[in-house]
């Protein structure tokens, strides 16, 4: 049915062009291949025709009945048709710049009685293509709310769509189980968190390279959390300590000290750095307490729009080491002594007592001194 619509056309075009049948009559000697062409690229469609002798080949295109070229003389006023042969036998028509409009059935025609032909497919494949509209935008939300991602890309054959998370992350967690990647046009993620900000990346294939991707950022807002590394502190008077606690927020927070009842402390250093997106301040306060009131409670504070977070550390006075007697039975001990019952009955057990009746260095002389005295009167 499709060669009878077209054998009309080509009548019109080959009216003066008609040859008388000879005793071999041409032949194609092999159909047309069908092709596959990326967009942009040259179509090349080949006809193979033997013994042509006096007729005449021509190619059209089937779906539109349009007479494309007859012979080496280009009919059609598309610029990018083109027709080029190899001693009279090898024909091809050529298509520039491919589009995909021209996807389509090509027909190659001889102009016998009657007319001889066959057809090609031409297949125009398209890589993928992200659409900026409906795919989702860089979006800001709070933690604890929905998310919900969409990617919608084009091409030819029709593109796959891929998540996955910039460096290797995981883009769920469900349970112990980690999952990184997932197909389809949405992601939903319930419940956002902290951990789950970053990049994600919508990823398009449909086998025709290049591949193509976009970034989408999810930036995660929550109120500042605080947290120390030891939240108590015994030190003697001048000597010098480091209070430190370490903040995370999203929006950046403001940071300060307090002590005792809340006077604002000066000074102090907060390292700021920006790690997975997240605000982190170290918060260094460096103390040498000299006086009482240098001791006690600190507080660190972390504030943003979102609300506001607090952690204590508390500085004690440590008092220098006391020697104090031990209470067991002495080891050396003069005759004097062991034979008085006021040494006998005395709570006091004297260790390391020499001969002479000396007791360690740690104990003052002016003590045996005294100590004498009581039992001689």
């Amino acid at each position: 049915m499709m060669n009878f619509l077209l054998i009309p056309l080509l009548l019109v075009a080959f009216e003066d062009v008609v040859a008388t049948p000879d005793i071999n009559d041409p032949s194609f000697s092999a159909p047309i291949a069908n092709i596959t062409v990326p967009v942009g690229r040259e179509a090349i469609m080949t006809c193979i025709v033997h013994d042509l002798a006096s007729f005449k080949v021509a190619f059209l295109r089937v779906d539109t009945q349009t007479i494309l070229t007859i012979q080496s003389t280009v009919i059609t006023k598309n610029h990018r048709i083109g027709i080029t042969h190899t001693e009279n036998r090898i024909w091809q028509l050529r298509i520039k710049d491919v589009r995909e409009s021209d996807r389509g059935w090509y027909m190659c025609q001889i102009n016998t009685d009657p007319m001889k032909s066959q057809v090609g497919y031409l297949d125009v494949v398209v890589p993928p293509d992200i659409l900026d509209y409906p795919t989702s935008q860089d979006m800001i939300v709070r933690e604890g709310y929905n998310v919900s991602l969409h990617c919608a890309a084009v091409g030819s054959p029709e593109p796959t769509i891929t998540w996955r998370r910039e460096r290797g992350k995981p883009l769920l967690s469900v349970g112990s189980r980690e999952i990184f990647s997932a197909e389809g046009p949405s992601l939903m993620i319930p419940r956002v968190n902290r951990h789950h900000m970053g990049a994600y990346l919508c990823i398009a294939s449909n086998g025709i390279p290049p591949t193509v991707s976009k970034r989408i950022m999810v930036i995660v807002n929550f109120p500042p959390t605080i947290w120390v590394r030891h939240q108590s502190f015994f030190v003697a008077i001048g000597q010098k300590i480091t209070l430190e606690c370490i903040t995370e927020s999203h929006p950046n927070s403001v940071n300060y000290w307090l002590r005792g009842k809340g006077d604002i402390v000066q000074g102090g250093s907060y390292e700021q750095l920006m790690l997975e997106n997240v605000f982190k301040v170290v918060m260094k306060l460096v103390i040498r307490p000299v006086k009482a009131t240098d001791f006690g409670i600190y507080k660190c504070i972390a504030k943003n729009s979102l609300g506001e977070s607090e952690e204590t550390i508390s500085v004690h006075h440590k008092s220098k080491p006391v020697d104090l007697l031990a209470y067991h039975q002495p080891n050396h001990i003069s005759a004097s002594f062991a034979n008085s019952s006021t040494f006998r009955n005395s709570d006091w057990n004297l260790q390391h007592f020499s001969h002479s009746c000396t007791i360690s260095s740690f104990i003052p002389s002016s003590f045996f001194l005294v100590w004498g005295i009581f039992l001689l009167s």
